[in-house]
């Protein structure tokens, strides 16, 4: 499937080739930290299969608990994660799904680092639903 995506500011455009049955969501404690939420989602894609139109991504390396060494490349203005991959020689990026124009038709089909997911995710459909955020109160 061919989708495409930007960062929040705009800054930053690609388009990629994936493929959606290798959508998957991660619950490691690092993916929780550097999304600030309960989860990532995203899909292995070849070095060749994204192109990045837009923009120049920014960096940080970060040692994975393999002991191998990620980068994780965002957009230098507004810092949406775009991917992550092998720091030297990246063949496939971990492309982030939420940055996806069409992410409301991608369904992850696995999930992986259970051990690390928020026990509180599986409650989630008994908690209020409210269409819109709430005007804070004064």
């Amino acid at each position: 499937m061919k989708i495409d995506g930007r960062c929040l500011c705009g800054l930053i455009t690609y388009e990629a080739e994936i493929d959606q049955s290798k959508i998957s969501l991660c619950h490691c404690t690092d993916c929780q930290i550097n999304s600030g939420s309960a989860f990532r989602i995203a899909t292995l894609v070849g070095k060749d299969d994204f192109r990045l139109l837009t923009g120049k991504l920014k960096s940080y390396i970060k040692i994975a608990q393999s002991g191998a060494r990620r980068a994780l490349s965002f957009c230098p203005e507004c810092g949406t994660h775009i991917h992550g991959s092998d720091a030297e020689n990246a063949q496939t990026y971990s492309l982030r799904m939420s940055t996806a124009r069409q992410i409301r038709e991608l369904t992850p089909s696995i999930q992986i680092w259970r051990r690390s997911a928020l026990g509180w995710l599986s409650g989630l459909d008994t908690r209020v639903k409210l269409d819109e955020q709430q005007p804070m109160p004064r």
